[in-house]
């Protein structure tokens, strides 16, 4: 699991660009990375719409943002067209990069426990090293927070 301070090991996964994400491209950029449960529900929808509306803000600070579900390629190809999201989404089926990032969680769905992808955003800075993070992350007001924690 990486940790605060750490390089983040380069990892590669599926995108909606049509080819693969590889975060060793992204050197001397911030890549933000959110780990959401699943496409198309509320929180994930609001949290997205609230990423894609600073958009431009972050791309200011020299950043790229992403977001990572086990959803698959084709779930997020539908949910960025319907949301109109300028930034990829990248399928994380086998959950390497959520358990790189120990997203992976019991939480309680309808009286049930269930494993599942925490609420979580973290900040890689342009030379690759963890800067920050957010877990069990509430929505309202929370792009907004990462915004102004970039430098």
């Amino acid at each position: 699991m990486v940790k605060i301070g750490q390089s983040v090991e380069n990892f590669t996964l599926p995108s909606t660009s049509g080819r693969d994400f590889n975060l060793s491209d992204y050197l001397g950029k911030n890549v933000i990375i959110y780990f959401y449960p699943k496409d198309d529900t509320p929180g994930c929808t609001t949290e997205g719409q609230d990423f894609r509306d600073n958009w431009d803000a972050f791309n200011q600070k020299n950043s790229v943002i992403v977001g990572i579900s086990r959803d698959s390629v084709k779930s997020h190809e539908s949910f960025k067209s319907k949301m109109q999201f300028p930034f990829e989404l990248l399928s994380d089926s086998d959950e390497i990069v959520c358990n790189l990032f120990d997203v992976m969680k019991m939480k309680n769905m309808y009286g049930k426990q269930v494993r599942g992808i925490e609420r979580s955003t973290f900040i890689i800075d342009a030379q690759g090293v963890l800067r920050k993070e957010w877990r069990a992350v509430k929505v309202p007001g929370h792009v907004l927070e990462v915004l102004a924690s970039i430098t």
